[in-house]
């Protein structure tokens, strides 16, 4: 009796009503996929189908009675069967055959299983896939949490999207390998101490994607290779983006952008933020507050500067096209009671960004409405979608259950503009979006860390969070400078952490300020209804000559690195490498480096040390083994070999910035 066969390319494990079948799914990688009952489903999460050149044809697939393998490049993977109760075990090894991951074992007694299915009403299962846990390893990714975390070893996170959460399910393991959960169903996942959990609280099969590496670098250039990389960053993605809540007027952006020419600076973009529109759902101008859009963006463009404007997927249930969208089943469905999904400034359903019809049709409004009058970029706003509450198991896409696919919303979102952009002539497109799953860096996201806080511990939390981006596979993310809610523009102490975040800012992916600030104005329109206020004044001369030097200075210091930027924007093009990255990437053979937390790579040549506790004027800099370090601000430009930690003085005027082997050296004595 045998429980293997091999099918072409693929390995395929047969027993009890279980069948499993792992084949090679690009360079070094494997893809396993398993269910109960039947033949596996078709169909892909994330992945994309492998180049016929990654050297999948070099598998060597092994089969005997009760063990078999298959080996890809420098991953296998060795199944075992237990004679006493057939159940199947997989390990994964490199190409020394050392161990990266390995199922649970049974247990003997106990009569566990590494694939747990629980059949639901419908045909979908509840599903838990479980590893051994190794206590020594290190995990990073994942996605954007909003916790002081780096090794996520011992967490515990929810995979579902919020407001300042983005689930995307791919890490890189300190023990050389990668590995992706291939489904978009809300569920979780437990990095324990004995075992690695994953858990779907819906699905129609098992599936994930694992791949070994000699560096963390190669590790994710496979990935990239699976799921899909960024197009290139357009050339206003590289400099200064201007924004607050919330520019209301025309006359009000087109004052701003004068403003700034005044000053010589141009910002690249111009932000204009929700409720510039009658109704949600309209997608288009309030012409009570922009009489002339098109004018504005003309004028814009003269000036150089591009113009990009919010677009939520919310529709108003009074929207004048709320009946269309409803009739032909364009919208997110509440699976019992009445629709609507959200209360804000009225009662709101979801446009199905899941479904084709639905993105056709919101994009023929929003060409007419916005991308015919000049603007190419846009900020999807609402993408997770933000749900009045998260009780996922209510909602219904056209792709399925919220419970079983809903992560796929925010990529598919930004999927509509992607694709309507290309199809207009656009060679590069960037959304600026506020969440994202697997594969949404294929579609231009541009993820920011939504409504945080104003606050030290809030920044802290975002140093982390872009670092577990760029290693998740979404190289585009950035955050509000100086955060969006509870910022006081009269308080002394929410200028200093305006400057911090503003300094640590000019060195993430996007340099983006923006923020709901106090004290708010009211906006009353002609008919006497109250719309959305407008924040106070957040521009660099809102704080004072002082803080405005300031800003300036590092505002130039962001162009002066343009070119430098735009290199790191092509590597993540071509090759899927992180424009802010973890220490470890760079150097991964320093053991140190792995354990940072609150400094970061800004590209291969650049380290980053944010101020980012209250009043601190210095800090310790640990520098890497392996490149001396130039430290780019004051005028000395001290020296240091790596490996060691040093102290730096930081008034408020600079941060601790150090240059790799010399490199970038027209930074020093600028910072």
């Amino acid at each position: 009796m045998s429980f293997f066969e091999i099918d072409g390319k693929s390995l395929v494990f047969r027993e009890n009503g279980e069948t499993l079948r792992i084949r090679p799914w690009g360079k070094d990688s494997l893809r396993v996929e398993s269910c109960f009952m039947g033949e596996i489903p078709e169909g892909s999460a994330a992945l994309l189908e492998p180049d016929s050149d990654t050297g999948s044809d070099e598998a060597v697939i092994e089969a005997g009675d009760y063990t078999a393998s298959i080996r890809n490049g420098k991953i296998t993977a060795a199944l075992t069967v237990r004679e006493w109760g057939h159940a199947l075990r997989i390990s994964f090894l490199n190409e020394k055959g050392e161990e990266l991951l390995k199922e649970i074992d049974n247990g003997g007694a106990l009569q566990k299983r590494a694939r747990y299915y629980r059949p639901l009403p419908g045909g979908s299962c509840y599903l838990k896939q479980s590893f051994e846990a190794d206590r020594n390893e290190k995990i990073y990714g994942m996605g954007q949490y909003q916790q002081e975390i780096m090794d996520l070893q011992g967490c515990s996170l929810e995979l579902a999207h919020r407001n300042s959460q983005a689930s995307v399910p791919f890490f890189i393991s300190s023990k050389g390998y990668g590995f992706l959960w291939n489904n978009a169903a809300v569920g979780e996942v437990h990095f324990g101490l004995n075992t690695m959990e994953w858990e779907a609280s819906a699905a129609s099969k098992c599936d994930y994607w694992i791949t070994a590496g000699d560096t963390p670098a190669e590790i994710l250039h496979h990935y990239a290779d699976a799921a899909g990389k960024a197009p290139m960053m357009p050339e206003y993605g590289l400099g200064f983006w201007q924004c607050k809540l919330r520019y209301y007027r025309q006359e009000e952006v087109l004052r701003i952008a004068e403003e700034y020419a005044k000053r010589g600076i141009k910002p690249d973009v111009i932000v204009i933020d929700f409720y510039h529109w009658p109704r949600c759902g309209d997608w288009r101008f309030d012409e009570e507050y922009f009489p002339d859009p098109e004018a504005m963006v003309s004028k814009l463009h003269e000036m150089g500067i591009e113009t990009m404007v919010s677009i939520w997927p919310q529709v108003d249930t009074r929207s004048e096209n709320y009946e269309t969208l409803r009739q032909h089943g364009l919208l997110v469905r509440t699976n019992g009671g009445i629709d609507v999904q959200m209360l804000f400034h009225g009662n709101n359903c979801f446009l199905d960004a899941t479904n084709p019809r639905a993105r056709k049709f919101a994009w023929s409004l929003i060409r007419k409405n916005y991308a015919d009058l000049g603007i190419r970029t846009f900020w999807l706003d609402e993408a997770e979608p933000e749900f009045g509450t998260y009780d996922y198991e209510q909602y219904r896409f056209d792709a399925g259950p919220a419970l079983q696919t809903g992560n796929i919303y925010p990529r598919e979102y930004a999927r509509l503009f992607y694709e309507g952009l290309k199809e207009k002539g656009e060679e590069n497109v960037v959304s600026l979006i506020r969440c994202a799953f697997a594969g949404s860096q294929r579609y231009g996201a541009l993820v920011w860390s939504g409504d945080i806080m104003s606050s030290y511990e809030d920044f802290r939390k975002q140093i982390c969070a872009g670092i577990h981006m760029g290693l998740a596979g979404i190289p585009w993310w950035t955050t509000d400078i100086g955060g969006f809610h509870g910022g006081d523009v009269e308080s002394d102490d929410f200028k200093e952490l305006l400057i911090r975040w503003f300094q640590f800012g000019a060195f993430c992916p996007v340099m983006r300020i923006h923020g709901d600030r106090k004290p708010f104005t009211p906006v009353i329109n002609a008919a006497g209804e109250e719309r959305e206020h407008s924040g106070a004044d957040n521009e660099i001369w809102s704080y004072g000559p002082e803080n405005e030097a300031i800003m300036t200075k590092f505002i130039r210091i962001r162009e002066r690195m343009r070119d430098y930027t735009r290199f790191l924007m092509q590597e993540a093009h071509e090759k899927g490498d992180p424009v802010m990255r973890a220490v470890f990437y760079e150097f991964p053979e320093d053991p140190a480096a792995w354990n940072l937390r609150d400094e970061f790579m800004f590209g291969p040549d650049i380290l980053v040390a944010p101020i980012c506790h209250e009043h601190e004027f210095s800090r310790e800099v640990y520098l890497p083994e392996g490149a001396r370090w130039t430290l780019a601000s004051g005028t000395e430009n001290p020296v240091y070999e790596g490996g060691q930690t040093v102290r730096v003085d930081a008034p408020i005027e600079t941060l601790p910035v150090f240059l790799r082997d010399g490199r970038q050296a027209y930074l020093k004595g600028e910072i």
